[in-house]
C-alpha cells in the first residue's frame, strides 16, 4: 500500500515488550511481501498466530480451463449463472491463465475464514453490499467497490442480502501502477485516484472462540487448518500492508480531445495483467473527433470486459448489456459494431456530450484459457455480430 496506517493498540517502537492488562505479552505478526524486503504491517495478537490443532487437506481443485479454440471472441452473460455457495466456495470459473483466475460469484451467504496464500486477490462488488471482516478489522463494501485482499489474509464475506463479485485471484501481488506514485509512494497530481479514496478498516475486529477452522489455499491446493483460537484476536496493527477498498465512481476519467486508449483507463497492475475502470466522462471534443473505440488488435493482450452499468454505444446491435462480459483475444482485431460510429456521430452533433458506461476490464499478457462457468453461458451467435451480411 502506498500511505501508512495504525490501528488499535501498538507500542510506540516496534518488537519491545506489548503487555497485555493480565500482564502476559500479546504476540506479534509480521505480514510482508517479498520477504523482508517490501511492504509489510505488524499484527498484535492476543494469542499465539502460530497455534494449531489440525490439518486436513480439502477437496475441490481449482476447475480445469480450456484453450480458447477455435479462436473467437466471445460474450458471456453472467446473468445467467446459478447462485451457490459464498463468496469463496461459490466462485464460478470464467478464464484465466498462470498469472490470474477470474470468478463470477452470485450468493447471500456468509463464507467460512480463508487466507489465499497463492496471491492477491481484488474482488469487485457488482451488486449488494457486504461486511467485510479480517485480522485487520471489517469494512462495509457495497456496489460499485474493488476490495484488495493481500496474499495470506485470513478474512470472509457477510453478505447482506444478494451479493454479485467478479473475483480476481492474482499469482502475485495487485498495486497501483507505478506512473501513479512517487519514488516515495504517495499519489501523484496526474494519478486519477488519490489516498483519500481508499478506505481500510479503522478499529480492531475482536472475537472469541477456540478451534476455529480457517480454509487456506495454496499452490498444491486446499488445507483447512484448525486454529486454537480465534484468528480475530488483533488489538492493534500499524504499516503499508492490508486490504482496502476502492469505489469505481472515485476514479476520475482522464479524457483527450480525441479518443484516448485504454491505459488512462488503467486502475491497478497485477503480474502479466492490468485492471481498468471505465466510468462517465465526457466525449472527446475535437470538433472532428470519432468519440468511440477504433478498431484495435493488441498483439501481445486479451481483453476482458465486465459491463456493470449504462449505455454501451459502441457495442449496440450485438446483445452486450449489463452483466455481460466481453473477451477479445490476441489475434482478432476489434472494435464498434457497424453503424455504430456514424451514429454517435449523430448523437454529438444533437447535443450528446457524455458517455454513461461503466465497465471493469482486464488485459492479460498471457492468453486466457475458458472456464467451464464461461462456457456454459456464452452467446454463440457474438463472434459473427460484425458482419454486414443478412
Amino acid at each position: 500500500m502506498p500511505y501508512y496506517r495504525s490501528v488499535g493498540e501498538v507500542p510506540r517502537k516496534r518488537h519491545v515488550q506489548f503487555r497485555r492488562p493480565d500482564g502476559g505479552l500479546y504476540q506479534e505478526e509480521l505480514m510482508g511481501e517479498e520477504g523482508f524486503s517490501s511492504d509489510s504491517s505488524l499484527l498484535y495478537h492476543r494469542h499465539a498466530p502460530t497455534a494449531i490443532v489440525k490439518a486436513e487437506t480439502v477437496d475441490g481443485g481449482a476447475a480445469e480451463l480450456a484453450p480458447n479454440l477455435p479462436l473467437s471472441p466471445r460474450h458471456f452473460r453472467t446473468r445467467d449463472l446459478s447462485t451457490t455457495g459464498d463468496l469463496v466456495s461459490g466462485r464460478m470459473l470464467l478464464a484465466g491463465n498462470a498469472d490470474v483466475r477470474i470468478s463470477y460469484a452470485a450468493t447471500d451467504t456468509p463464507s467460512e475464514l480463508y487466507r489465499d496464500s497463492m496471491g492477491d486477490e481484488c474482488v469487485y462488488i457488482a451488486s449488494g453490499r457486504a461486511r467485510f471482516e479480517s485480522t485487520y478489522g471489517a469494512m462495509d463494501v457495497g456496489e460499485g467497490d474493488y476490495v484488495v485482499v493481500p496474499t495470506g489474509t485470513i478474512h470472509r464475506w457477510v453478505p447482506q442480502g444478494p451479493v454479485t463479485a467478479l473475483v480476481i485471484e492474482a499469482a502475485g501481488h495487485i498495486r497501483p501502477p507505478k506512473r501513479y506514485l512517487s519514488q516515495y509512494g504517495q499519489f501523484l497530481e496526474h494519478a486519477p485516484y488519490s489516498e483519500r479514496d481508499l478506505r481500510g478498516p479503522v478499529e480492531p475486529l475482536l472475537a472469541n472462540g477456540e478451534e476455529v477452522p480457517v480454509l487456506v489455499r495454496t499452490r498444491g491446493g486446499l488445507t483447512r487448518l484448525t486454529y486454537e483460537n480465534h484468528p480475530f484476536d488483533v488489538v492493534g496493527w500499524d504499516g503499508y500492508l492490508y486490504p482496502y477498498a476502492f469505489n469505481i465512481h472515485d476514479f476520475e476519467p482522464i479524457v483527450k480531445r480525441t479518443h484516448a486508449p485504454p491505459p488512462v483507463h488503467q486502475t491497478f497492475e497485477g503480474p502479466g495483467f492490468v485492471i481498468c475502470s471505465f466510468c462517465p466522462r465526457p466525449l472527446d471534443f475535437h470538433p472532428e473527433a470519432v468519440p468511440i473505440p477504433y478498431n484495435h488488435h493488441n498483439v501481445d493482450s486479451d481483453e476482458f470486459m465486465f459491463y456493470v452499468g449504462g449505455d454501451y454505444t459502441a457495442r449496440k446491435g450485438s446483445g452486450i448489456d449489463v452483466g455481460s462480459i466481453s473477451l477479445h483475444p490476441a489475434g482478432f482485431t476489434h472494435g464498434p459494431q457497424p453503424g455504430a460510429v456514424e451514429a454517435v456521430v449523430e448523437a454529438v452533433r444533437q447535443g450528446l456530450t457524455t458517455t454513461t458506461e461503466v465497465a471493469v476490464m482486464l488485459d492479460t499478457f498471457r492468453p486466457l484459457d475458458l472456464g467451464p462457468a464461461a462456457l456454459s453461458c456464452e452467446d454463440p451467435a457474438y463472434a459473427w455480430t460484425w458482419t454486414t451480411r443478412d
